[in-house]
C-alpha cells in the first residue's frame, strides 16, 4: 500500500512563498498521478493542482502563474512551490494519489494534510 506524508505549511503573510512537499511510501510504482488538493473552513474540497509521472500538468485557474508542480526522478515526492500567496489560500493542503490496482481499476489515496494560513 501507498502512504503520502505532506510537510511545508505554515503561517505567512500575503505575498510570501512557501514549498509544500509530498514524499510517498510503500508500493511508489503503482502510482500513476499526484496531486494537491485544498480545502477551507466551510467549502469543499478543491484542486490545486497535479502532474502525471511523465510531467503533464494541471493547475486550478485560482493558482496558475502563482504555483508550480514537480515530481522527483523517483516518482515518489511531489513539491508545490506556492508564490504570491493571497488569503484566500488558506486551508488545509492534502496530497492526493491515484493509485493502480489492476489494468483497469485504480482508487485514489491521501495524505494527512498540511495547514496553510495567509494573513497579515
Amino acid at each position: 500500500q501507498v502512504r503520502l506524508v505532506e510537510s511545508g505549511g505554515g503561517l505567512i503573510q500575503p505575498g510570501g512563498s512557501l514549498r509544500l512537499s509530498c514524499v510517498a511510501s510503500g508500493n511508489v510504482l503503482s502510482i500513476d498521478i499526484m496531486g494537491w488538493y485544498r480545502q477551507a473552513p466551510g467549502k469543499q474540497r478543491e484542486l490545486v493542482a497535479h502532474i502525471s509521472l511523465r510531467g503533464i500538468t494541471n493547475y486550478a485557474d485560482s493558482v496558475k502563474g502563482r504555483f508550480t508542480i514537480s515530481i522527483n526522478n523517483a516518482k515518489d515526492t511531489v513539491d508545490l512551490q506556492m508564490n504570491g500567496l493571497k488569503p484566500e489560500d488558506s486551508g488545509v493542503y492534502y496530497c492526493s494519489a491515484a493509485v493502480r490496482r489492476s489494468s483497469v481499476d485504480q482508487y485514489d489515496i491521501w495524505g494527512q494534510g498540511t495547514q496553510v494560513t495567509v494573513s497579515s
